[in-house]
């Protein structure tokens, strides 16, 4: 995935109609077992919250995945106007809960759909929206003998480095871009040492 829009961190909204309240939540996620673990704290923490509705988004274009739950509430009524938030904001990699407390009061199916956008949307607000450029790891064996060279490339390029030394040689991972991961591959292809 190339450069994209995320949660700087984990924020909260309330917004309260006839009554009810709707708590949102809204995190910065890697993948669905995140998202799994944080649904199950939200329902232990809010054990007589009547519904806990969420939508998930990791990755984009044709690499994009999500998930909604609208948690009891009518179909598409909670799931899809927070699905709908994440993606009116354009970020990805993103998980938004909506917990709602009833109130006595029936909003009926518009109400819902406005009651979960509004929530949605004031969490996200709430939050800071960064970009994010992925990373990779470049790590490799090399010999003592060849190290200084080794450390000469790294410093002349300001890579991001680490190491660790054993009795043979040392083990270098280098972060970087992802989109820089082949020129910096080819900084080191002249020491014929094999790359993961």
């Amino acid at each position: 995935m190339s450069t994209y829009k995320t949660l700087a961190h984990t924020s909260e909204s309330l917004y309260k109609e006839k009554g009810s309240k709707f708590y949102g939540f809204a995190y910065p996620i890697h993948n669905v077992d995140e998202y799994k673990i944080l649904m199950r704290g939200l329902a232990e923490e809010h054990p007589k919250a009547r519904h806990i509705c969420s939508a998930l988004l990791l990755g984009s274009g044709d690499e994009e995945y999500y998930l909604m739950n609208d948690d009891g509430e009518p179909n598409n009524s909670a799931g899809a106007p927070i699905l709908g938030q994440i993606r009116s904001h354009d970020i990805t990699n993103a998980s938004i809960a909506v917990v709602r407390y009833f109130g006595g009061t029936k909003l009926g199916l518009s109400g819902l759909i406005s009651a979960y956008k509004i929530a949605a949307d004031e969490a996200i607000k709430g939050n800071k929206i960064i970009k994010v450029e992925p990373t990779s790891t470049l790590i490799f064996e090399v010999s003592y003998a060849l190290l200084g060279d080794i450390l000469s490339v790294i410093d002349r390029n300001n890579l991001e480095v680490s190491q660790e030394h054993h009795t043979l040689g040392a083990k270098i991972s280098i972060s970087c871009k992802t989109a820089e991961l082949n020129a910096i591959k080819q900084l080191f292809a002249p020491f014929d040492i094999t790359i993961t």
